[in-house]
């Protein structure tokens, strides 16, 4: 394990390696999501099938993630990652070829079950390889700020390579996760992590608890079709709560649980996932609003979009840069609570928006999104795996990218479905978005009253200092 080294040599190598990882599967969504409409024109799926092609990617990556961050912590990080890594090349590739619309839902799916095993093994290498304390955090916020990066470079990216043909989506994550597989592979050493007792692998945990995410995630993305029938939905998501209940009864018998339902007792690690949900709802709900109002209700074009969304990116120059510094002085919370503060008042400011407002007038909601990524992401990502044993590193990942993806699963559907019933409700087009905007405020300010309850009663105490 790297203990008081500086971020040079070896270390540097492998954490811009599992950098690249993560800025592949961000930029990967990105890219596809812009492509969506060439898609459709060139193989002529209807809206369903094309839902289903976004929708595929979550069902895998948000139900494998916890089962992928314990097979991290059981089979290994660096074998689950090489393996995993290769498997999403070969399905990207796969997507690409595609010339029906079941080839891109199976390439999509396979992608996502691949990203939900690679990322927890990536960010559990981090966590074990790097000693907990600054170093460790310096590693975190660079990693987390890639990942933003990802996304948001993935507009424009994405809109470049669409208007080659939208083929190169798929191909060109092929070209740099195959860069990087040959990178990690003589590069990354497997961490010096005990092993864990008896090394069993909890099959009955394992399939309840996949089964229940992915039933958890179907029935939010089903929210965005509230004409399909809220019956149907409402047996999806009960169908979910009872295969979590089930879970933590086999969990709660097992010997070797796949989560030791303990790690729960951290108010901290609770609050971090919680507030990691609601962040990824509201930017991922906001994101998509804006995306709408500028190509649908102001004509720009998806590079034009992507463009504007760029400034919203400041946090890949900010998190490596001022967020270690605040965190050093003022702690994690502090600095998660001023970036939710910050993430609010953009949201607020763009509660106004009309179909005159000049990109100037976007401009500070851009911004202070970049500032609220910039102070919140990275820090949540540090505070849900501190303090973990380190044979549980795996699971503390599995558990925060859960929240992530199921975060932006969750503000994608909501803000959707407050749209569509709006429209429906006669609202214009300007005014149903304006009601879709009240997700991305209310999940911003719940997630600010959650942080604000760890402050609460709490001294000046020591960094580094919890949600």
């Amino acid at each position: 394990m790297i203990a008081e080294e500086r971020l040079r040599g070896r270390p540097l190598g492998v954490l811009m390696v599992l950098c690249g990882a993560i800025f592949l599967e961000g930029i990967d969504v990105a890219m596809l999501n812009v492509a969506l409409p060439a898609i459709r024109a060139d193989l002529g799926l209807s809206t369903t099938m094309l839902s289903g092609v976004v929708s595929a990617y979550v069902l895998g990556y948000g139900g494998f993630m916890l089962l992928g961050g314990r097979a991290a912590d059981l089979l290994g990080r660096r074998r689950m990652f090489l393996l995993w890594l290769t498997v999403f090349l070969i399905f990207s590739g796969l997507g690409g070829f595609a010339n029906e619309g079941w080839v891109l839902l199976v390439a999509r799916f396979v992608t996502g079950v691949a990203a939900g095993f690679m990322t927890p093994a990536g960010l559990s290498l981090i966590t074990t390889g790097f000693a907990e304390g600054r170093l460790r955090n310096k590693a975190l916020l660079i990693y987390a700020g890639t990942a933003a990066a990802g996304f948001a470079l993935g507009l424009v990216v994405g809109g470049l390579l669409t208007a080659l043909g939208w083929r190169w989506v798929f191909f060109a994550p092929v070209i740099l996760a195959l860069a990087i597989l040959l990178t990690a592979i003589p590069l990354i050493k497997e961490p010096a992590v005990p092993p864990r007792a008896g090394g069993r692998f909890d099959l009955p945990g394992a399939a309840t608890i996949t089964g229940a995410m992915m039933l958890l995630v179907y029935g939010v993305v089903r929210l965005e079709h509230p004409a399909e029938g809220w019956v149907w939905t409402a047996a999806v998501f009960a169908g979910g709560l009872a295969l979590v209940a089930a879970f933590v009864a086999i969990e709660r018998r097992s010997a070797e649980p796949l989560i030791r339902l303990g790690v729960f007792r951290s108010g901290a690690l609770v609050r971090a996932n919680l507030a990691a949900i609601l962040l990824t709802a509201a930017f991922f709900g906001f994101q998509f609003l804006i995306t709408l109002y500028l190509q649908e209700l102001r004509g720009w074009s998806a590079i034009q979009t992507g463009l504007a969304l760029l400034a919203a990116a400041a946090d890949v120059v900010l998190a490596p840069t001022l967020t270690p510094v605040l965190v050093n002085r003022f702690g994690n919370a502090r600095v998660i609570f001023g970036g939710l503060v910050s993430g609010l008042v953009a949201f607020i400011l763009f509660l106004g928006v009309g179909m005159d407002w000049t990109y100037a007038a976007m401009l500070p909601s851009m911004l202070l999104i970049g500032l609220m990524f910039a102070f919140v992401y990275g820090p949540l990502t540090i505070v849900a795996t501190e303090g973990i044993d380190e044979h549980e590193q795996g699971l503390a990942g599995g558990l925060i990218n859960t929240s992530f993806q199921f975060g932006a699963a969750l503000g994608l559907s909501a803000v959707t479905a407050v749209n569509v019933a709006a429209l429906a409700a006669g609202s214009t087009g300007i005014d149903a978005l304006r009601a879709g905007l009240a997700v991305p405020v209310a999940a911003t300010l719940l997630a600010a009253v959650i942080v604000a309850s760890g402050l609460r009663g709490r001294t000046r105490a020591p960094v580094p200092a919890r949600v």
